[in-house]
C-alpha cells in the first residue's frame, strides 16, 4: 500500500492540494482513502463533505472509490491510557497532590498526535485502500507528529524494563515500605502495546512505501521554511519524493498589461527560479491560480489535471528510500544520513554510549548505533553535497587492531 503525506506552511493549500491528489488517483481506478490530521479540520469543507459523524474512526465515502477520514481526539486510546492514567493518580495521591491537580497532570501529552498515528497504522494495516493520501498539520505540528514514533518508543524501551524489574523485585510489603504503589501487570503491557504500535508506526513511515510532498507558494518565506522542512525531515529518515508550487498567477496579458499581475509574475517567476535551485533532483509540480475556489470532488479533478511539471511523480510507485548507511573502510567505518541543505554550522553531533545525537537547528534525532560502531570513537565529521558523514575508528581498548 502507497502513503503519501502532504505538508506545508499553513495557508498554502495543503488541504487541497491532499484532496486533489486523492480525487485524481480514485477516478484513476486507484481505491483511495484521504485522511487528515491537522486540527483545523477543513479535509471536510474541501471535498463538500461532512465528516464530523466519522468520530467513531470509519471513513466517509466521498464517490466510488475515494473516501475520506477527519481522525479525531484521542478516542483511540481507549481503556490502555485510562489503566496507566489510573495509575499515575494513584501515585500523585501518595504525594499529596490534589485530585484536580492531578487529573490535569495525567492528561496525555500529544495525545491528538498519538491517535493520528495509530489511525494511519490501522488503516494501512487493514484497510482496503490501494492509497493512503494524509493532510498533515502545518510544517512544524507535522515535524512533531513524524519524529514522535521513534521518541516515543526510544523513551518505552528504557521504562519498560524499569518497570518490569520493579515488580519482579519488590513485594508488595517492600513498596508499602517504600510507600509508594507498584504498576500493576496490565499498566506494563498498555505501554508495551504502545511501545509495539510505535515501532510498528515508524516501519510504516520510514518504508519504501511512504513519502511527503512539501506544498509551498513561490514567495521567498515559505520557500525558506520549507527548504529547513526538508532538511528536518531527512534528518528523522523521511523521503521527500515531490514539490508542489501553488497558486501560481496566469502572465499578464500583452494587449492589457496589468501592473499588479505583471508584478506578481514577475515575483513569482523569481521564485520558481529559487525553489528549483533549493530543491534540485526533486520533481517539482506546478498548479495554477484558479478563476473560483476548488470545492468538491469535480472541482478538484480540474485542479489536479491543471497542474504540469517535472516527470517522475507516479502515485503508486515506490520511493527510493535514502536512510542511514553505515559503510566499512580502510580505517573503520563511515555513517552517512541525508541532510539536504544542511550546513555544518547548523550541526551539532554528540556521542552518548552506543548512541549519537545529531542536531540540525531546534531538531534533534537519537540515533541508536550499530553494534559494531558502538565499539568505535567518532574520528571526525563533514557535511558535503547534502549528506552527513561521521567517520568512526575501532576504539582499541575494547576492539583491538590487528
Amino acid at each position: 500500500m502507497r502513503v503519501i503525506l502532504f505538508t506545508g506552511k499553513g495557508g498554502v493549500g495543503k488541504t487541497t492540494t491532499a484532496a486533489a491528489t486523492a480525487v485524481r488517483a480514485a477516478r484513476e481506478g486507484v481505491k483511495t482513502l484521504v485522511m487528515s490530521t491537522d486540527a483545523a479540520h477543513s479535509l471536510g469543507d474541501t471535498l463538500g463533505v461532512a465528516l464530523g459523524g466519522s468520530s467513531a474512526g470509519s471513513p466517509v465515502e466521498v464517490e466510488p472509490g475515494l473516501s475520506a477520514l477527519q481522525v479525531s481526539p484521542p478516542h483511540l486510546l481507549g481503556e490502555s491510557w485510562r489503566v496507566v492514567q489510573d495509575y499515575l493518580l494513584s501515585l500523585l495521591d501518595t504525594l499529596g497532590i490534589d485530585p484536580v491537580v492531578a487529573e490535569e497532570l495525567t492528561r496525555l501529552p500529544g495525545a491528538e498526535e498519538v491517535a493520528a498515528l495509530l489511525e494511519l497504522r490501522a488503516q494501512v494495516e487493514s484497510g482496503p485502500w490501494d492509497l493512503v493520501v494524509v493532510d498533515c498539520a502545518p510544517t512544524a505540528e507535522t515535524l512533531r507528529l513524524l519524529a514522535l514514533p521513534e521518541a516515543l518508543a526510544w523513551h518505552l524501551d528504557r521504562l519498560l524494563p524499569a518497570q518490569r524489574g520493579l515488580i519482579r523485585t519488590l513485594r508488595p510489603a517492600a513498596a508499602a515500605a517504600a510507600g509508594m504503589p507498584l504498576p500493576a501487570p496490565e499498566v506494563v503491557e498498555a505501554v508495551t502495546g504502545w511501545q509495539r504500535q510505535m515501532r510498528r508506526v515508524q516501519r510504516i513511515l520510514t518504508g519504501d512505501e511512504t513519502s511527503v510532498r512539501l506544498v509551498l507558494t513561490p514567495e521567498r518565506v515559505v520557500i525558506a521554511e520549507s527548504r529547513r522542512t526538508w532538511t528536518s525531515l531527512s534528518l528523522y529518515g523521511f523521503v521527500v519524493d515531490a514539490v508542489v508550487v501553488n497558486r501560481l498567477f496566469p502572465d499578464a496579458g500583452v494587449s492589457e498589461p496589468d501592473a499588479w499581475r505583471a508584478s506578481w509574475n514577475a515575483a513569482q517567476r523569481t521564485g520558481l527560479v529559487e525553489v528549483r535551485e533549493s530543491f534540485a533532483g526533486l520533481p517539482v509540480v506546478l498548479t495554477p491560480y484558479l478563476a473560483a475556489e476548488p470545492i468538491g470532488a469535480d472541482a478538484l479533478a480540474t485542479l489536479a489535471q491543471a497542474q504540469a511539471g517535472d516527470e517522475g511523480t507516479d502515485l503508486l510507485a515506490p520511493v527510493a528510500h535514502r536512510g542511514m548507511r553505515v559503510e566499512r573502510t580502510p580505517e573503520g567505518f563511515t555513517l552517512t544520513l541525508p541532510l539536504p541543505l544542511a550546513h555544518a554550522k547548523d550541526l551539532g553531533l554528540q556521542r552518548r554510549d552506543e548512541e549519537l545525537l545529531v542536531a540540525v537547528g531546534e531538531h534533534r534525532r537519537v540515533l541508536t548505533l550499530p553494534a559494531a560502531l558502538q565499539r568505535c570513537v567518532v574520528d571526525g565529521a563533514s557535511v558535503r553535497d547534502g549528506m552527513l558523514r561521521v567517520r568512526f575508528v575501532p576504539d582499541e581498548e575494547v576492539w583491538p587492531r590487528g
